[in-house]
């Protein structure tokens, strides 16, 4: 399934999901520019669970090296399709979720959500070698977040259908289920698995779950009513 556009129309002008997408442009054609070297810097900026674990045990007071793949992670990306299918995502949904909470909090919640998908990247795949990067987790987490928020706005959606495709208008709820279903489904058929099909399911189960939790505190109050006192 592939989101179009959804209903819900934001109030204030997304500046930080904008901001967000150019930063991943930037590193994306960057990562262009670097020809063989590539690899090298996947390795040294990207998420590898058991190189993580092993820096953990071998140079515990290495914080940068420790902290670092979780934030520069989430900002590199694979190719052209991952780039563009998560920058994608990020522009139909991140604008409504920054404008439910202003924008100071939206990007605090974004790297939240991103370092916290990795964090369950690597509980899930602690013997992997495989470099994980990728903004999907974080990007899980502002799809988990607009589920909560806006469960009754509209998706449009193209779906395939053998040879043909079929654009339908689905709740965002319908959608976000069918979603994360599919990515339970796959990451609890890859457990155990080295390189878990070059996917990070546990990522995305992981950003989901925490921001659908974690909108509840970050999202705007709602004002109380007027109360009169005789």
């Amino acid at each position: 399934m592939i989101p179009i556009r959804d209903s819900t129309r934001s109030t204030t002008f997304p500046v930080v999901n904008i901001v967000i997408i150019v930063v991943n442009a930037l590193v994306f054609f960057y990562e262009l520019s670097l020809g063989e070297a590539l690899n090298r810097v996947i390795n040294t900026f990207g998420l590898v669970p058991a190189y993580w674990i092993q820096l953990v045990q071998t140079n515990p007071f290495n914080i940068a090296g420790i902290v670092v793949p979780f934030f520069s992670s989430m900002f590199m990306h694979g190719g052209w399709m991952h780039f563009i299918g998560n920058m994608w995502f990020l522009w139909i949904f991140g604008d409504n979720v920054e404008d439910s909470m202003g924008h100071g909090r939206y990007i605090i919640f974004y790297l939240l959500c991103g370092v916290g998908a990795g964090v369950i990247h690597l509980i899930a795949n602690i013997q992997s070698t495989v470099p994980t990067i990728g903004a999907s987790g974080a990007i899980a987490g502002i799809m988990g977040a607009y589920m909560v928020l806006y469960p009754r706005g509209r998706v449009l959606t193209l779906i395939p259908i053998f040879i043909f495709f079929q654009f339908i208008e689905i709740p965002a709820v319908v959608f976000l289920l069918i979603w994360i279903l599919i990515q339970t489904f796959q990451g609890v058929m890859t457990l155990g698995m080295a390189a878990g099909g070059g996917v990070a399911w546990w990522a995305h189960i992981g950003g989901f779950a925490i921001g659908a939790i974690f909108i509840f505190l970050f999202r705007k109050r709602r004002p109380l009513p007027p109360m009169y006192f005789g």
